[in-house]
């Protein structure tokens, strides 16, 4: 029998050449143990948070009304931390994203009221101004080499200013169009809502699958099927229970208001999620920024555009905040001179760290800016049914944060102690 007969196909893998389940789960342990935690700390949080508040107060934490109020409620700190995930991956930051939100939410009130213009327009043009923000912040970081925290405090005063004249002498510009609204404000029918569950379970099921079954062919080392598997009855319970349950009516008077169904802002956060993670992890250009956070002179002498790379995260992070910034006018019904102010960027970039994004660069996902998110919603909903002192919120925010600001520094340590960095 020839050599070539006695090699095994791809289809026909050894157990050897493929690793068991039990196998993949100690590789994981080795990875944590070696400082590669990920978002494992936040996601341990954020289920110790939910089991605690509901023993306390679970007559009205534990309920799908609340729920619904706390994803609404978070939805603005979630997209605003999933484009400083970007900045962060490079080492660098942005403290004007916040003001950058509240510009373009006055683009679009003003585009909106004072122009007449369709809500479709009113939307890009809010998104464009994001984008010129991005791009003035990101060429004077790249180009002439200003530190982000110098220029970004600056837009931050700026910005403060531009809003001010956007708005005028009035203070406050209401929002009445229906679309923009209904962002923040409406739910999907309770069919769209299992119409959605099938095309995200089926459609993790699918990809992650034809994934599997193209890097077993290739024999490239992969996940052992029990475990994709896993993850996939895993995502489809969650899913499913997490519709059924915003899928029961939650109106206190269903007679005069009647309230069911999965958040309009649940697809909008699912498509964010799905295209952004895409560009960081099958993009070249995705890589590249994993690169230049890592090692920026290492990243140029490999042939990547390091200024490119550094502007274009900056665009993407100022158009992320315009994203937000029309969901603040979606749920305020209006935009004044304090929208996207106030805590909203340290609540934002504490929810990037709390997820596992690495404040030193390289490390993160846009995952992580939708775990810390929750886990800074559920703070800051769950404790004033336990207290009515704000100061308390404040104070166990900003522990929390500075936790997860000390586990990203030991596991660096460990990390590189261990080889892995």
């Amino acid at each position: 029998m020839s050599i070539a007969s006695k090699q095994a196909s791809p289809e026909q893998e050894s157990p050897s050449e493929t690793e068991s389940l039990a196998q993949a789960m100690r590789d994981y342990w080795t990875r944590v143990r070696g400082g590669e935690l990920g978002s494992l700390p936040a996601v341990l949080g954020l289920i110790s948070l939910v089991i605690v508040f509901g023993a306390l107060q679970g007559k009205v934490f534990l309920t799908p009304f609340n729920f619904a109020n706390l994803l609404t409620q978070s939805s603005m700190v979630i997209v605003l931390a999933m484009g400083l995930v970007f900045v962060l991956l490079l080492g660098e930051i942005d403290l004007s994203a916040g003001f950058a939100a509240g510009t373009c939410a006055a683009v679009l009130a003003v585009t909106l009221t004072q122009h007449g213009w369709p809500w479709y327009l009113a939307i890009v043009a809010a998104l464009v101004t994001g984008a010129i923000i991005g791009l003035f912040i990101g060429v004077l970081v790249a180009r002439l080499g200003i530190p982000s925290f110098v220029v970004t405090l600056a837009m931050f005063l700026g910005l403060q200013g531009l809003m001010l004249l956007i708005i005028g002498d009035g203070g406050t510009i209401g929002v009445r169009d229906s679309i923009i609204l209904a962002l923040e404000n409406k739910n999907l029918p309770p069919t769209l809502g299992w119409v959605l569950f099938v095309i995200v379970a089926g459609g993790y099921a699918v990809v992650s699958g034809l994934q599997l079954r193209a890097r077993r062919r290739a024999g490239l080392v992969s996940q052992p099927p029990s475990l994709w598997l896993l993850k996939v009855a895993s995502l489809t319970v969650i899913y499913g229970v997490f519709t059924f349950v915003f899928n029961q009516e939650r109106s206190r008077n269903p007679v005069a208001a009647s309230i069911e169904g999965v958040p309009y802002i649940v697809p909008l956060i699912l498509v964010l999620l799905v295209g952004l993670t895409f560009v960081l992890s099958r993009t070249a250009f995705g890589r590249h920024i994993y690169a230049v956070g890592g090692n920026a002179e290492a990243a140029r002498r490999a042939g990547i555009n390091v200024r490119g790379v550094r502007v274009a995260c900056f665009v993407i992070c100022s158009t992320m905040a315009g994203v937000a910034g029309i969901l603040f006018a979606s749920r305020d019904n209006s935009v004044s001179p304090s929208t996207g102010g106030s805590t909203t960027l340290l609540y934002a970039v504490g929810a990037a760290v709390i997820g596992g994004t690495s404040l030193f660069g390289g490390r993160g996902r846009v995952w992580d800016a939708v775990v810390g998110g929750l886990v800074v919603a559920v703070i800051g909903n769950g404790l004033p049914l336990i207290t009515q002192q704000a100061g308390i919120q404040f104070i166990v925010t900003g522990f929390v944060l500075l936790i997860a600001a000390s586990v990203d520094a030991l596991s660096r340590r460990r990390a590189a102690s261990s080889g892995r960095a």
